[in-house]
């Protein structure tokens, strides 16, 4: 990612985060406590036509590295 890019990617975070304060402070919460082996992430997408997507994922032991990656890009 070039430093543009990046620059773009903070305002655009900035402004999201802007109108949806409760995203942060979830992540942050998350953060907190902290993903683990055997922990289960679910995901579901409402649309305004009524459609519902869902999915859950059970961590595994070598999902872990990529979790630990995410956390140090604060």
């Amino acid at each position: 990612m070039n430093l543009k890019n990046l620059m773009q990617f903070q305002q655009m975070w900035s402004d999201f985060t802007s109108r949806h304060p409760k995203f942060p402070m979830f992540l942050n919460a998350v953060s907190q406590h902290g993903i683990e082996e055997g922990t289960i992430i679910e995901i579901q997408i409402k649309r305004p036509d009524g459609k519902e997507f869902a999915t859950n994922l059970k961590v595994a032991k070598e999902d872990m590295e990529l979790f630990q990656s995410m956390k140090n890009m604060k």
